[in-house]
């Protein structure tokens, strides 16, 4: 493994309870990182609290990204805990149900939206000022493959990631004066429980389009984000990082 300078920068990861989230909260304390970890699911956050508390210096917060107060106060709190927030990686995520866009449920995709597009800007919003007043920052969201191409049966998804990247650009233009970079990626699947949300066909679906023929690896993730976090990316901004395995290569 690569060794990543983090010493004592201060982190956010939101949706970091499990899955791609939690491998990336671990390669961020792995390269001396401190974490905050951001998460709807209380149980789940003291249980990976718990499990990574031995690599370094680990906080919880109980939130929602789709609560623009919810995120204000989770701000407010990491800040006294932390003392600054130097780097944000917006993760969190849900896939919503396979079908298509004229059986999708409209209230699925309202909360597809709110969650995985309004969750990132809500984030952006309160983040952005801080990380403005101190001059640095380091921003990551996770995209999809998916926002690039648009996948079949998961148009809420896929129009939702591709707002993440639109986000991404616009915002990296806005605070190119700063020294903060806003990137994102766009990985292929990834096995974790978001397929417990996702059918069997759509899965085998994913799967297909990879020239690689296997599902990304959460370490392979988090090793390009732990890059992306540090001083050393000084001068790419509002990048989009391709993690498809080959299925995407612009």
């Amino acid at each position: 493994m690569n060794q990543i300078d983090l010493k004592n920068r201060k982190a956010v990861v939101t949706g970091s309870a499990q899955g791609i989230g939690m491998a990336i909260a671990e390669r961020l304390l792995d390269s001396g990182a401190s974490v905050s970890l951001w998460d709807r699911d209380k149980y789940l956050l003291k249980k990976t609290s718990d499990s990574l508390s031995s690599k370094g210096n680990v906080e919880t917060l109980e939130m929602d990204v789709s609560d623009l107060n919810s995120v204000r106060i989770a701000a407010k709190k990491t800040k006294e805990m932390l003392g600054k927030i130097e780097i944000l990686v917006c993760n969190a995520g849900i896939a919503g149900p396979t079908a298509k866009i004229w059986e999708y449920p409209a209230e699925e995709w309202q909360q597809v939206i709110d969650i995985d597009l309004t969750g990132v800007f809500n984030c952006l919003h309160i983040v952005s000022p801080m990380m403005i007043e101190q001059n640095y920052g380091r921003i990551l969201n996770v995209s999809s493959i998916a926002g690039k191409e648009g996948n079949p049966n998961a148009a809420a998804y896929s129009a939702a990631k591709a707002g993440v990247i639109a986000l991404t650009k616009s915002l990296g233009k806005e605070l190119s004066g700063y020294n903060i970079a806003v990137n994102c990626i766009t990985p292929a699947a990834a096995k974790t429980r978001i397929f417990d949300q996702i059918s069997e066909e759509h899965i085998n679906y994913m799967l297909s389009k990879i020239p690689r023929n296997r599902f990304l690896k959460v370490e392979e993730v988090a090793s390009m984000v732990a890059w992306l976090c540090s001083e050393e990316n000084s001068f790419t901004t509002g990048g989009v990082f391709d993690l498809s395995g080959g299925r995407a290569t612009y």
